[in-house]
């Protein structure tokens, strides 16, 4: 190797090729060492005991620098002593070039130096400028979540960092309050209903799932004191819902395994409105039914939605919930102004189907724990169409009359009917066009056992109606 390493051509080569060369003559930490002296350290291990010519260099430099400073001293002397005139010159003129070459030699090595540290300080301010931006872009990320009040909480087992209490910490105090749930699962227990504080402690999605929690529940337990990026205190575990203890709570059976019955007591709607007094009469709607408000576009779907919503609303013992799902943006803010009951979910038609899905399984839910508790529920959904077949069919599927609680209606739109219905209220496009009301198509209308709804003379009339409409 000794023949082909040359100073200039490692002076050259790219700082990897020296490293590779290194690695082969097995020279250690090399990789420590910066460029220049990496070569001196190459051509040293390489040429043997002789030293690389910088090395040499630099030694003779230092002897001479030593010799001209003592030969400096002796020079006043000797001068004194008779030293010739031209002996003086010529020393004089070798001190010079000696002195200049160390001088150029300094500073070469100075602006090397200077280079090597600037570029190290640039380097190094480089990558702490990029890590103090991504710590400030992490400490925007932290803001984001501790501002938006549980929405980007999870589950206990899931909850995220800020939620948890400090590490090690067991629950500091225990508190009491009302349930009011969010819009994406979880939960806050306010202490001071209906209004929020600081006291306040959010409630993870899997602890409302486990406990089939619902807004206005009474609860208690401890809670875990919150880290510094989040405001609310976590509750970290529920002791008490509505003064029964919360395992008897998730101890208990399934809905979907609950014994159920045929609907038997009918929704009286009492409206002067010929449509819903056909509804009432002809396709009756009872406490548990799986209602759907069928025809083709501009047929008066939601029209005869929200006309059954404002003769259901405010009836005691009955909780009414609302959910648009793939309507027009017009429709959601008509309805938020006209209707008595506020939407519990509101999504246009632009939302993914996906997303509706999910909307609307999540109230429906919601539905089903008031429903397990003995509580009967309507909920109103515009529309169906906008969503998986199997998704809507589920959902449909979730109504029922429980045999030892309460109930859960379920009464939607869409295009036509899904399957699996008690009750099919079928709209005809032509009546309701030409302003003919009720605009009921009675022959794909009806309801399964009307007789438990009506009575036997009731059933008797309404297969007189149909049979007279087939006629007609």
């Amino acid at each position: 190797m000794t023949a082909v390493l040359e100073r200039a051509e490692l002076e050259a080569s790219p700082l990897a090729d020296l490293h590779a060369i290194a690695d082969q003559i097995g020279l250690d930490g090399f990789r420590r060492l910066r460029k220049a002296d990496l070569i001196d350290a190459i051509l040293e291990r390489t040429q043997g005991a002789e030293k690389p010519a910088r090395t040499r260099r630099a030694r003779a430099e230092r002897a001479d620098g030593d010799g001209a400073s003592a030969g400096a001293s002796r020079g006043g002397g000797e001068a004194e002593e008779g030293e010739t005139a031209a002996s003086t010159p010529r020393r004089r003129s070798t001190r010079a070039r000696r002195t200049r070459g160390a001088g150029e030699d300094e500073e070469r090595g100075g602006a090397r130096r200077s280079r090597g540290t600037g570029e190290d300080e640039e380097r190094g301010g480089a990558r702490r400028s990029r890590g103090t931006g991504e710590e400030e872009r992490g400490g925007g990320r932290r803001s984001r979540v501790s501002g938006e009040e549980g929405e980007r909480h999870e589950a206990e087992e899931e909850r995220p960092r800020g939620a948890r209490g400090s590490r090690g910490g067991g629950p500091e105090r225990v508190v009491e309050g009302v349930v009011e749930l969010l819009g994406n699962g979880s939960a806050f227990l306010r202490v001071s209903p209906p209004e929020a504080s600081d006291e306040d402690a959010y409630i993870s999605a899997a602890q409302v799932r486990r406990c089939e929690l619902v807004s206005g529940d009474r609860v208690n337990g401890p809670v875990r004191t919150p880290r510094s990026s989040e405001r609310y205190p976590s509750l970290a575990r529920v002791d008490s819902i509505n003064g029964v203890p919360a395992d008897a709570v998730a101890e208990g059976v399934r809905y979907e395994d609950l014994p159920v019955a045929y609907p038997s007591q009918r929704l009286e709607l009492d409206a002067d409105d010929p449509t819903l007094g056909a509804i009432e009469w002809l396709t009756p709607i009872g406490r548990g039914s799986r209602v759907t408000i069928s025809g083709p576009a501009r047929s008066g779907k939601s029209e005869t939605l929200r006309r059954l919503l404002g003769a259901l609303a405010g009836r005691e013992g009955l909780q009414i919930m609302v959910v648009l799902s793939g309507v027009r943006p017009e429709e959601i803010s008509a309805f938020s102004q006209d209707a008595q009951v506020a939407p519990a979910a509101a999504l246009s038609f632009a939302a993914s189907t996906d997303l509706q899905g999910q909307t609307v399984e999540h109230v429906v839910e919601t539905a089903r724990r008031v429903a397990a508790r003995g509580e009967d529920v309507v909920v109103l959904i515009d529309g169906l169409d906008g969503l998986h077949p199997h998704v809507a069919r589920k959902i449909l599927a979730n109504a029922r009359n429980l045999a030892e609680g309460g109930s859960l209606t379920l009464i939607a739109t869409a295009t036509r009917p899904l399957g699996g219905e008690s009750t099919v209220i079928a709209l005809d496009l032509a009546l309701a066009s030409t302003g003919h009301f009720p605009a009921l198509d009675l022959a794909a209308s009806g309801t399964i056992r009307p007789e438990l709804l009506v009575g036997e003379d009731g059933a008797a009339a309404i297969t007189r109606a149909r049979a007279n409409a087939l006629k007609g």
